[in-house]
This record gives structure tokens, C-alpha cells and sequence, in this order.
């Protein structure tokens, strides 16, 4: 058991360590109908205002809970569970393992959509995927009257930017961005210039008709975890640049700087940025510069190395959700004469995915 009590008081055993739970924590996780809304789990007192000293007057400990009556008469039933889970830092998104693959990867996670999709355990089942690899394609998503907007905001809220709350991707004169040509678009991260980045990208294929313009993915996580275990010193130099991306149009100027590789507090991978048509490296000394310009042009070769890459070609119905702190995104050349190549796209945050996918496992008791 890794509740354990003694003299009036509670402890946590953390492999081997007892660690004392303090009264005034358990005392402002009381439940009951008096004292926390259950539908938004809310508390309906404000712990802040207890002024007194909060003290135990009597414990009971069984194989699944924890009954704690306090001194100012308030009394309280917890599940063990619960109280070994508030122990973990790592969320449920933190434990979902990445899994990390190359162009040898073959299941594309794809998905059929359904009209109840979005409360289906289907739909915890492509989250999983999404968080396991950094993306998930879903088909047959109805392509009329901008569902794409009803799709990302049933997962979440979409995230408007600049370019709208979405855009389409097609083939313009006079574009803002390479992304309406019908030119090749090499692996890129989208908007490394915004503080913050948009977290996730959708990509809806409303039209197809011409016979390039497949889609390729790169996963970042592969490519510098490689990076890290045969060029070292390049891998910490892009770990430690700061350098500055920079998008700029006729109404609007962004800037943001950032490591190529963010890492976490732990030192393990977060986030990519790169799109080399956007970036600017500070004036370093001659030695650092020569170094740093070595290690972006290795990544840059990997990136671009048919080693890492997949693709797809995405038909009408076809939604791609990808995630843009992780995944490199692309796509071959196309003939913008042979027919229509129109996708619709948007962007949404991790907190969407997230509080989606938790909502799911609470439904379904997962």
C-alpha cells in the first residue's frame, strides 16, 4: 500500500520514502455535495479563506479509501486512487509514448468519419495515434460549407491567425506565402515566426484532380534523436541557438526567436521549428557561426533524405491532422494545369486535442 498511516498523520511510501501528506491538502480535497460541483468538479468553498490551523482528528484506512475527519468537524471519504494519482506530474498526454518511425512506416493511421464521430471511442483511438506518431488521417469527411471548421472546432477551438480562422491552399496569383503555388514545398514547420507556435495543423482535401501534389511527412523526433546519437555537437548547438524567424506582408510583420531543437526541463525533445526561407542566425563569432551553419545544413539533409520521409496523395475527403511542434510537412510539385489541387486548412492547439481525448477516457472508463 502506498498510503501508510501513523500517529494521526498520512504519508505516501514513494519507493521506500515516506513523505507526509499535509493535512490542509487533504483538507481542501473534501467531497460531497456541499462542497464540490460534480459536474464541473469545481470546489464550492474557497480554500484560501480557511484561517484557522487545519488539523486530523481521526484516520481510517482501507483496502480503497482513505476517511479523514478533521477538527472542524468536516469529515471525508478519497479514493486511493485518486490520491496516488495527484503524485504523478506526467499527464495522460506525457504518457503516451512517441513512437518513432521513418519512410519505412506503411499504416498511415487513417480513420473512417461518421457523423457521431467526435463522441465515439473511435475518436480516443485516432487521439492515441495522433500523440503516438504526430498525425492521423481521417477519410470520407464531408467536403461542402467549410466542414473543416465544424471538425476542428468538435475537437476543440480553432486558432485564428493572420491568414484567417482558416485558409485555403490552392494555386492564386500575387500568393503571401509559397504554400499557393503550385511550386514543390520542401519539409517545413508552418509559422515558426509566431510566439506561440500553433501547436497542430489540419489539412482538408476538398479537390484533387492533377497527378503530383502528394504529401510527405518527416517526423522531427526521429530525425534529431538520430541527429543526437551521431552528430552530438551538432544536436547541442541547435539546442542552444536562438535564432530569429521573420513573416512579412503587406498588413503585418511577425517575429519570433527560438532553437531550432526546444528541448523540455528534462532535456528531452519538445518542439522543431525550420523553414530555412525564414530564418535569420545572429552575428556569432566566426568559430560558432561555422559550426552552427554545419549543423543546420546536416538536419537540413536529413530532413530532405528520402531516409525519413512518407507520401500520400490526399483524395477529396481526406482530412490530415498533424502535429506542427513535432511533424515536417510538404509536398510534391503538381501541373496546375492538369485540374484543381484545393485543400483547406486551420490550426489548433494542444489544449483541444487534450481536453478532447480526456473527456473520452472519462465517457468510456478507459
Amino acid at each position: 500500500m502506498k498510503i501508510e498511516l501513523s500517529e494521526n498523520k498520512v504519508f505516501y511510501n514513494d519507493n521506500g520514502q515516506k513523505k507526509e501528506i499535509h493535512p490542509f491538502w487533504l483538507r481542501e480535497r473534501v467531497n460531497g455535495d456541499q462542497y464540490i460541483d460534480y459536474k464541473t468538479q469545481q470546489r464550492l468553498f474557497d480554500p484560501t479563506q480557511l484561517k484557522e490551523n487545519v488539523e486530523i482528528s481521526k484516520l481510517k484506512l482501507s483496502e480503497n479509501f482513505l476517511e479523514v475527519s478533521f477538527k472542524d468537524g468536516i469529515t471525508t471519504k478519497m479514493a486511493i486512487e485518486n490520491i496516488i494519482k495527484e503524485f504523478s506530474t506526467d499527464s495522460d498526454i506525457k504518457l503516451i509514448k512517441k513512437i518513432k518511425w521513418d519512410s519505412k512506416l506503411k499504416n498511415f493511421n487513417y480513420f473512417d468519419f461518421n457523423e457521431n464521430f467526435f463522441e465515439e471511442k473511435l475518436m480516443f483511438d485516432a487521439l492515441t495515434k495522433f500523440y503516438q506518431y504526430g498525425f492521423v488521417i481521417f477519410r470520407k469527411v464531408p467536403t461542402s460549407n467549410n466542414f473543416l471548421v465544424n471538425f476542428a472546432n468538435s475537437i476543440g477551438s480553432i486558432r485564428r491567425t493572420n491568414f484567417g480562422e482558416y485558409f485555403d491552399v490552392k494555386s492564386k496569383p500575387n500568393p503571401n506565402d509559397l504554400a499557393y503555388t503550385s511550386l514543390p514545398l520542401a519539409p517545413h514547420t508552418d509559422n515558426p515566426y509566431r510566439n506561440p507556435v500553433p501547436c497542430i495543423q489540419i489539412l482538408h482535401c476538398i479537390e484533387n484532380e492533377v497527378s503530383g501534389g502528394y504529401s510527405t511527412l518527416v517526423d522531427g523526433y526521429t530525425v534529431t534523436e538520430q541527429l543526437k546519437n551521431d552528430f552530438p555537437e551538432f544536436y547541442e548547438i541547435l539546442t542552444e541557438i536562438k535564432i530569429r524567424f521573420q513573416f512579412i506582408d503587406e498588413s503585418v510583420v511577425l517575429e519570433s526567436w527560438a532553437e531550432m531543437i526546444s528541448l523540455d526541463e528534462n532535456n528531452q525533445f519538445k518542439q522543431v521549428r525550420f523553414s530555412p526561407r525564414l530564418d535569420f542566425v545572429p552575428l556569432l563569432e566566426k568559430s560558432k557561426l561555422e559550426l552552427f551553419y554545419k549543423a543546420r545544413n546536416k538536419i537540413s539533409e536529413l530532413y530532405n533524405s528520402d531516409d525519413f520521409r512518407i507520401e500520400f496523395k490526399l483524395t477529396p475527403g481526406d482530412l490530415l491532422m498533424m502535429d506542427n511542434h513535432r511533424l515536417l510537412h510538404g509536398r510534391t510539385v503538381y501541373d496546375a494545369n492538369e485540374g484543381n489541387r484545393f485543400l483547406q486548412g486551420c490550426y489548433i492547439d494542444y489544449d483541444s486535442t487534450e481536453g478532447k481525448l480526456k473527456y473520452l477516457k472519462r465517457k468510456f472508463n478507459l
